[in-house]
């Protein structure tokens, strides 16, 4: 008795893709200003890219990129060395 062949995959879902562009923005804002900004982008770019089967590559590294941003900016508030805290 021959098995037979498992039904082929779903299509991917319709709609526009963007997986690159949350990235992107997570990134670049995850590490010039707002680490909060850089995990909530991060975040859509990996959703964006389970759901088009895509590489989450670019929204993990913009949630690094905020968490490092936002542990930055406190250890530097803590030590003194932040530029505008004394104003």
């Amino acid at each position: 008795m021959t098995t037979p062949y498992p039904p082929p995959p779903p299509p991917p879902a319709r709609g526009r893709d963007r997986t690159t562009l949350w990235g992107v923005l997570g990134i670049v804002l995850g590490l010039i200003c707002c680490g909060v900004f850089g995990i909530v982008f991060g975040y859509l770019s990996i959703r964006d890219a389970r759901r088009y089967g895509q590489s989450p590559l670019l929204g993990y590294l913009a949630v690094a990129f905020g968490v490092i941003n936002i542990i930055g900016g406190a250890i530097l508030r803590v030590t003194g060395n932040y530029p505008f805290w004394n104003d």
